[in-house]
Parts: structure tokens; C-alpha cells; sequence
């Protein structure tokens, strides 16, 4: 698991299946530090989630369970309607989201476009400051991995000590 801080909170995420699954339980510590979960489920029970995770579930699961969804998207715009991450991933067959108990380690995870989308419904300005430190975290590792001394020195300027290797190494 790897992590970034946002605005002095710190949020995990992790790879599967070259997919990036952000801790929605971070990002909910933003609006309420000792009660993540029942943020978690305030944005679940409203209409606009249920569509937007639908729809992003039907078009990135053969498996997802659309009559389901249906039912759940039509109960969320009752007064009484509730929904847990747990409820949501195994009555729909949902991949979008995962669920992990535990203390270290454990919370609910999105796919990137979702925890985006949870973000932008904490705060505006949050959600900003998340997409551009996991795309710098990113960008980081991507060049890291392919070995691009060069974009490592231009694109992060901290990294000034690669441009002396780079040279001692090259002249």
C-alpha cells in the first residue's frame, strides 16, 4: 500500500489489477475523524451516488448485478433509505469498491473514479488537492519505475541531487 498526504490527512491506496482503489475511510476522516463509516454512508444513500456508482459499475463489470441497482436506485430517493459499502458490494456484485475489516489496514476502498467523485462531495477544494498529489504520486512512480533520470530532474525539482549523478556518471 502506498500513500500521500492531502491537506495534513493521509490516505492509502493501493494497486489491483493495474486499477488504483483510494481509502474512502481516509478521505471521510476530512468531515469526521472518529466516524469515517457513517460518513461513508451519508454519500451512499443518496440518489446521484447510487446512479453515478451504477452506471460506473455497468460499464466496468460484466458481473454487476443491474436489477439490484435498479431497486436500490429507486429506494434512495425515500427518506428512510440507507446503504453500507458491504451492502452495496455484495448485492450488486459490485468490483468499484472494496471492504476490509481490521484495524490496520482495514476500511472501505474506491477506484480511483469513485473516491474522486466521494472527495468532490466532502469538499470542493479537498478533491483538487487529492487528484494532484495522487497524480504527482503517480507520475513519481511511473518515472521511478521506467527509470527517466531526465524527467526525474525536471519534473521534480527536490530531485536536483540526480542532475550531479546524472552528470558524474555521463562526463
Amino acid at each position: 500500500m502506498a500513500k500521500i498526504i492531502v491537506q495534513n490527512t493521509e490516505i492509502v491506496f493501493y494497486e489491483k489489477e493495474q486499477e488504483n482503489y483510494i481509502s474512502l475511510t481516509d478521505i471521510a476522516k476530512v468531515r469526521d475523524r472518529d466516524n469515517p463509516s457513517q460518513i461513508i454512508s451519508l454519500w451512499l444513500r443518496t440518489y446521484n451516488t447510487i446512479e453515478y456508482l451504477g452506471l460506473w459499475e455497468m460499464l466496468n463489470n460484466p458481473n454487476f448485478n443491474p436489477h439490484i441497482y435498479e431497486g436500490f436506485k429507486n429506494e434512495s430517493a425515500k427518506p428512510h433509505f440507507w446503504m453500507s459499502p458491504q451492502k452495496w458490494i455484495t448485492e450488486t456484485s459490485a468490483i468499484g469498491m472494496t471492504s476490509k475489516s481490521g484495524r490496520y489496514g482495514g476500511g472501505t476502498y474506491a477506484h480511483s473514479d469513485i473516491a474522486f467523485k466521494f472527495a468532490a462531495w466532502i469538499s470542493a477544494e479537498f478533491e483538487l488537492y487529492l487528484v494532484t498529489e495522487f497524480k504527482r504520486h503517480l507520475s513519481r512512480v511511473t518515472c521511478h519505475n521506467q527509470h527517466f533520470p531526465f524527467a526525474q530532474r525536471h519534473l521534480f525539482p527536490e530531485n536536483n541531487h540526480l542532475n550531479r549523478n546524472y552528470n558524474e556518471k555521463n562526463n
